[in-house]
């Protein structure tokens, strides 16, 4: 990561500020990526546990950080070829080659928060029972959701998770 992506990325961190996301709430009928014709944004995860993000789209540009997570949650917000420029939830941005994505939805569970645990509960009700807690950054896959709630899968255990607590979901967008 360049240093001053790096002190970006502290300064948010210090501040306690995470965004929930970047982008506006995506639009059914809104820009549609050149290259696939998919909307944009759209969110998608990391197919590898090895992906490089670079400076521009293609292997002459610097590598500028290395992501070591398979399934993490990136926002596609552009597409050159075969290059996709990515965000993750920290904001950090950069190009990503489309074979090293997955159409897969997963979320990272409240990665803004510092300590607070976040339920899962049972049925899609904060009454109902738990499920589990999840620590924040937890990554789990998005089975559906419904504009409120999202149905998740994390450690082999399946629940429904406030959709806004949760990054790799758009406020407001159905899963099916």
């Amino acid at each position: 990561m360049a240093m001053a992506q790096v002190a970006g990325a502290l300064a948010l961190l210090a501040t306690g500020f995470a965004p929930v996301s970047l982008a506006p709430a995506r639009a059914a009928d809104g820009p549609k990526g050149s290259v696939t014709g998919l909307p944009l944004p759209r969110y998608v995860s990391l197919k590898s546990d090895r992906v490089n993000l670079r400076q521009g789209p293609n292997k002459d540009h610097a590598t500028t950080w290395v992501y070591h997570r398979v399934g993490l949650p990136v926002e596609i917000t552009a597409e050159f070829e075969t290059w996709r420029r990515v965000r993750d939830s920290e904001g950090v941005e950069g190009w990503v080659l489309h074979s090293l994505l997955s159409g897969k939805r997963t979320a990272l569970v409240a990665p803004w928060e510092k300590a607070a645990f976040v339920p899962m509960f049972r049925e899609a009700s904060e009454t109902a029972s738990l499920a589990a807690k999840l620590e924040p950054n937890v990554v789990v896959q998005v089975r559906k959701c419904d504009k409120t709630w999202c149905r998740v899968e994390a450690a082999r255990r399946e629940g429904f998770v406030r959709q806004d607590k949760l990054w790799g979901v758009y406020p407001g967008e159905v899963v099916d």
